[in-house]
């Protein structure tokens, strides 16, 4: 057993707050399994896993679904003028098949955005977002935003 499949246990442990041996060895088996299915190996999985980045990246991430409902919200309710709805092809710096899903999902759980399809090549990303005002902007938060904590987390 791994250390992580061992801390994603005793996190399981810890949410349900209930510490008898049944539990445990379910939850020692839910994480050696969430390590097995969630850790691509290979040449398009991850590299390896920085857990303190990746806290920092969740943070992040929390971050930006909260500013992102903010700002779904205030479209909803202002007049239809200025939803400004538009698909944007996002460069991709990410190579590995992974990141780049991970990527396209994360976008995805973030309100206002959806993404639509990865090129076959992998190197662009086609999204469509609620209040693109500078299509150039939404490349650039997704660029310098969402990828370079990818890349910082996971490689």
């Amino acid at each position: 057993m791994t250390s992580r499949a061992a801390l994603l246990a005793l996190a399981w442990v810890a949410l349900t707050g209930e510490v008898s041996p049944g539990n445990v060895v379910f939850a020692l088996a839910l994480g050696a399994g969430a390590v097995a299915l969630g850790h691509p190996l290979g040449p398009g999985g991850f590299a390896r896993v920085r857990p303190l980045r990746l806290a920092r990246f969740g943070l992040y991430f929390v971050g930006q679904v909260a500013l992102a409902n903010v700002r779904v919200a205030r479209a909803v309710l202002a007049p239809l003028r200025r939803l400004r709805p538009a698909i944007v092809a996002v460069p991709l710096s990410l190579d590995r098949e992974a990141e780049v899903a991970l990527l396209a999902n994360l976008l995805t759980l973030t309100p206002g955005t959806l993404s639509l399809e990865v090129s076959e090549d992998r190197r662009t990303l086609y999204v469509h977002a609620l209040g693109v005002d500078d299509p150039e902007a939404l490349r650039r938060e997704v660029r310098e935003g969402f990828e370079r904590r990818i890349r910082e987390a996971l490689r």
